[in-house]
């Protein structure tokens, strides 16, 4: 079971609405909206996007490595390693 399964319906709930910040991206640009207003949208939809990002990753800490940790072995030093790939992608982008 994946470690956000307890708030499942809020990372969904949470995910349409970035997605509907993106279909309102999409009828600024198609209704020509001055293009810093459109950028400032496009900020907030990233906020939004990286704030899910950083729930999933808490959960996945505090569930999955934790977990893992907890079992030792070859799978906590893997865990591990997948967390920290994870987390320097997310600072990259």
């Amino acid at each position: 079971m994946p470690g956000y399964a307890a708030n499942k319906q809020a990372h969904v709930t949470r995910l349409r609405r970035v997605e509907g910040q993106v279909r309102g991206l999409q009828r600024l640009v198609e209704s020509d909206t001055y293009c810093i207003d459109v950028l400032t949208q496009v900020s907030a939809a990233k906020r939004a996007l990286d704030a899910f990002a950083l729930s999933l990753l808490e959960e996945h800490l505090g569930h999955c490595v934790a977990d893992a940790i907890a079992q030792g072995g070859d799978e906590a030093e893997h865990k591990i390693t997948e967390a920290s790939a994870a987390i320097s992608r997310l600072v990259r982008s």
